[in-house]
């Protein structure tokens, strides 16, 4: 695994409308939508990690989640609590690094949409422990990543199913896996890997 070039999160989200970047998303991801249904999840409370633009965080908060968003971008934190000001949304928003975590409280549900996959390899084994250290027990993470079926150049890590059941074995059962893709902006869209891990 060659290691990747990212940008720096805190300058892309201070001068880069969120709108121009590649994850950018105005709605609630399909695959994520699905798996809510499947877990028949309607409410409760969820974690976006990696909010970003926060637009995941605005459509779970919509749909009665108790919801809080985190990013590395402290800018990233800043833009969504306004927007979701402007939409009258009770969203808590936090800088944090999940890697790093200030975090205290327990979720009912984890999201990370595109976080994981920009992580430093050898960081794999702190993700896994801090983020099953926020679930309650026998909760969910839905984690979408880049797909190593996916063949541009640019932009984040690429797992096999294999890999996430392995990566992630000591803490998570692999409840589900789907080969899809990554709803954006990018044309043709990403292929990416759709997993929902229930916590030992």
């Amino acid at each position: 695994m060659t290691e990747r070039e990212f940008p720096n999160w805190e300058a892309l989200y201070q001068e880069k409308a969120v709108e121009t970047m590649p994850w950018f998303n105005p709605s609630l991801d399909p695959d994520v939508e699905e798996a809510l249904l499947t877990l028949e999840l309607s409410n409760g409370s969820v974690l976006d990690l990696g909010t970003g633009p926060g637009t995941q965080a605005f459509a779970l908060a919509e749909r009665g989640f108790q919801t809080m968003g985190t990013d590395l971008s402290e800018a990233a934190i800043r833009q969504a609590a306004a927007k979701a000001n402007q939409k009258g949304l009770e969203i808590s928003f936090q800088q944090d690094d999940i890697l790093n975590s200030r975090l205290e409280q327990f979720f009912d549900l984890i999201l990370d949409r595109g976080c994981f996959h920009v992580l430093p390899p050898q960081s794999y084994g702190t993700y896994v422990q801090t983020v099953a250290s926020l679930l309650k027990p026998k909760c969910y993470l839905l984690l979408k990543c880049f797909s190593q079926e996916e063949t541009r150049e640019q932009g984040p890590y690429r797992f096999s199913l294999q890999e996430i059941g392995q990566i992630f074995k000591e803490r998570f059962h692999l409840r589900l896996a789907k080969q899809t893709v990554y709803h954006g902006i990018l044309h043709p869209l990403p292929k990416a890997l759709f997993c929902i891990l229930e916590k030992h």
